[in-house]
């Protein structure tokens, strides 16, 4: 009869390679972790670069609009403490009378040629004067209520008087006008 097959040295085989597999595996496994690890970095250093270049981008805008706000706006203080030499100039002008101005015509003229450059300067630098009208509607973004009287014939926020100009540098207000305001009427 034949003899019964040793069939232990198969199940030596197939335990050889079943090690054999597994080692790969595990050497599979750390190298698909290493790769996962390696793609997480990347993928942060990618979102850092860009909010670098998102940060550096945004800090260009700001100095942008820093440098043209500082250009327009940076003299403002210069130009506030001007608009008394306007008024000043304005109610010399106005208070010469005719009398005034026959005497001394090359001095009223003196002064009326500083208004003009005074005005020329303003305009080249943006400055523009604010000249409401009496009977013009009272805003509170461009003028200022210095009082306000009941005055027959007008209406509530109508304005009765003009006390001072204003004045506004690009879209900015420098002075608000000085006005008076006619309440409501009294019966």
């Amino acid at each position: 009869m034949a003899e019964p097959k040793n069939e232990d040295f198969l199940d030596d085989i197939a335990t050889a390679e079943a090690e054999e597999l597994a080692e790969e595996m595990a050497e599979i496994s750390e190298e698909a972790l290493e790769l996962d690890a390696l793609k997480a970095e990347r993928d942060e250093l990618r979102d850092k670069f860009m909010r670098a270049l998102a940060d550096a981008e945004n800090a260009r805008k700001r100095g942008d609009r820093a440098r043209r706000e500082a250009e327009q706006y940076g003299g403002s203080k210069l130009a506030r403490d001007m608009l008394p030499v306007y008024d000043n100039l304005k109610r010399a002008l106005e208070a010469a009378t005719d009398e005034q101005k026959e005497v001394a015509a090359g001095l009223i003229e003196g002064v009326e040629l500083t208004m003009r450059v005074l005005k020329d300067v303003f305009q080249k630098h943006g400055i523009e004067v604010i000249t409401p009208e009496v009977g013009d509607k009272f805003d509170p973004n461009l003028h200022e209520a210095m009082f306000e009287a009941p005055v027959p014939g007008t209406k509530a926020g109508e304005i009765i008087q003009v006390s001072a100009e204003g004045f506004m540098l690009h879209d900015r207000l420098l002075r608000p006008a000085q006005v008076g305001v006619s309440s409501t009427p009294a019966s």
